[in-house]
C-alpha cells in the first residue's frame, strides 16, 4: 500500500457509457497499484463497479441527485479527506470538481478528462450554449493541473478550440483490454444469427444516438445487401431507436437488420461477426474499435475526429471512410469483407490499450508513482 495517498474520482454517468466502462476498469486498477481510491458518485447514477471491491476501493454516494447540487457534499468530502488527486470526467462534472477544489481550500491536484473531440461535440449545440460552454471551459480548465484525453487528435483539438496550452494536455490510453477480456470474449453466444450455416453478420455497437450515426451504417448496409449474403446487427439502446427502426422499415430491411438493445457483454458478438463497423460522426478514441481489434475481427470505420485514424491508419486495405457518407462506408466495408486482415495483425493494433499500460499512464499523468 502507498501510505495515505488517496485518489478521489468524482463521476456521474448514465450507467452504460464509455465513462462507466473506463471507471469499472481504471479504478480497481489504481487500487491494485496500492492507492486508496474513492469513487464519489451522484445518487442513483453510475458508474456501478464490479464486486467484490478491493479493500482500498470504496464508493461514496452523495445524496444529491444531480451534479451541480452535489457541490456542497463534494466540498465537505475534500475538506475531510484531503485527497492527493481529484480526478473527474465529462464537462459538467469537471467544472464542479474544479469549483469544489477551489472553494474547499484543498490543494489536491485536479485532473479533468475529456473523452470526446470537443469542437465537434459542441458544434451540435445552439450558438448560445456553445458560447457559454466554450468560454466557461476556457476560464475553469486553466485551473486544472492536468487535462486528460484519449487520443492525439482529441488533444490537438482541445488545445486549439479551448485555448489551453498543448503541454498541459496528456494523452493517456484507455483501460480497454482487461485480464478478463478474453474470458468474456470466449463466452458462449446463443443467438440464432450466429449458428453454423447462417449468413455473415456485420456488427455495430454503441448508444443509439446522433453521434454514433447508425443511420449511415444502415444505409451503407443497404448498398451491400445484394452483393453479400449478410445481416446487420446494431447492439445498444438510446433515444434514436424509433428513427433507426423507421429507416430500416423504409429500406425494406426488416429481415436483414436487428436492433436487439443493450447487452451486458458485446464481446462474443464481436468475435463471431465477420465485420465490425464504427459509423460515428465524432469520438474521443473509439473504444469499441479497440475491443473489436482485440477480438481479431476485421473493422471498418469513419475517419471521424478523433481516434479511428490513429487506430487504423497504418492498417492496409483502406478501412476508413469519410463520416456521414453511406456510399464510401459501404466501399470500406466491402474491402474488409473481401480481404479480411489476419487476426494477429488486428490484435497487434489493440496492444497499447491494456489495463496495465493504462493504469501506469494514468498514474504518471496525474503525478503519482507506480506502486512499489
Amino acid at each position: 500500500m502507498v501510505e495515505s495517498r488517496r485518489i478521489a474520482c468524482f463521476l456521474a454517468t448514465s450507467g452504460h457509457s464509455g465513462v462507466d466502462r473506463l471507471a469499472k476498469n481504471l479504478l480497481p486498477g489504481m487500487a491494485e497499484a496500492g492507492y486508496q481510491v474513492d469513487l464519489l458518485k451522484i445518487h442513483n447514477h453510475g458508474p456501478e463497479l464490479n464486486h467484490p471491491l478491493p479493500e482500498n476501493l470504496r464508493v461514496v454516494e452523495f445524496k444529491a441527485k444531480h451534479v451541480y447540487p452535489a457541490l456542497p457534499e463534494l466540498i465537505r468530502y475534500l475538506k475531510q479527506y484531503r485527497p492527493e488527486v481529484l480526478l473527474s470526467d465529462k464537462d459538467r462534472v469537471n467544472r464542479t470538481a474544479l469549483l469544489a477544489n477551489a472553494l474547499s481550500g484543498n490543494r489536491a491536484r485536479v485532473a479533468v478528462r475529456s473523452g470526446t473531440t470537443v469542437s465537434t461535440n459542441l458544434a451540435s449545440r445552439s450558438r448560445f450554449d456553445r458560447f457559454v460552454q466554450r468560454n466557461s471551459m476556457r476560464y475553469l480548465y486553466r485551473h486544472a493541473d492536468t487535462i486528460l484525453v484519449p487520443s492525439q487528435g482529441a488533444a490537438d483539438d482541445f488545445a486549439d478550440y479551448i485555448g489551453v496550452e498543448r503541454a498541459r494536455i496528456e494523452v493517456v490510453p484507455s483501460p480497454i483490454i482487461t485480464p478478463n477480456f478474453y474470458q468474456r470474449l470466449n463466452q458462449p453466444l446463443d443467438h440464432p444469427w450466429f449458428k453454423p450455416g447462417e449468413p455473415r453478420v456485420i456488427l455495430g455497437v454503441g448508444e443509439l444516438c446522433r453521434r454514433k450515426d447508425f443511420t449511415t451504417l444502415i444505409r451503407a448496409f443497404a448498398q451491400l445487401k445484394d452483393r453479400y449474403d449478410c445481416r446487420l446487427m446494431i447492439v445498444g439502446e438510446g433515444r434514436a431507436r424509433e428513427r433507426l427502426e423507421a429507416e430500416v422499415k423504409k429500406l425494406g430491411l426488416e429481415q436483414r437488420v436487428s436492433l436487439p438493445g443493450y447487452v451486458d457483454s458485446p464481446y462474443p458478438y464481436m468475435k463471431a461477426s465477420a465485420l465490425f463497423v464504427l459509423s460515428s460522426l465524432w469520438e474521443g478514441l473509439g473504444a469499441v474499435l479497440v475491443e473489436a481489434l482485440a477480438a481479431g475481427t476485421p473493422v471498418a470505420s469513419t475517419r471521424c475526429p478523433s481516434g479511428p485514424e490513429e487506430l487504423l491508419g497504418d492498417l492496409p486495405g483502406e478501412p476508413l471512410a469519410p463520416p456521414g457518407d453511406p456510399a464510401a462506408l459501404a466501399d470500406a466495408m466491402a474491402r474488409q469483407l473481401d480481404n479480411p486482415l489476419p487476426r494477429e495483425r488486428l490484435q497487434t493494433a489493440a496492444a497499447p490499450y491494456t489495463l496495465e499500460k493504462s493504469v501506469t499512464s494514468y498514474l504518471k499523468a496525474i503525478g503519482l508513482p507506480e506502486a512499489q
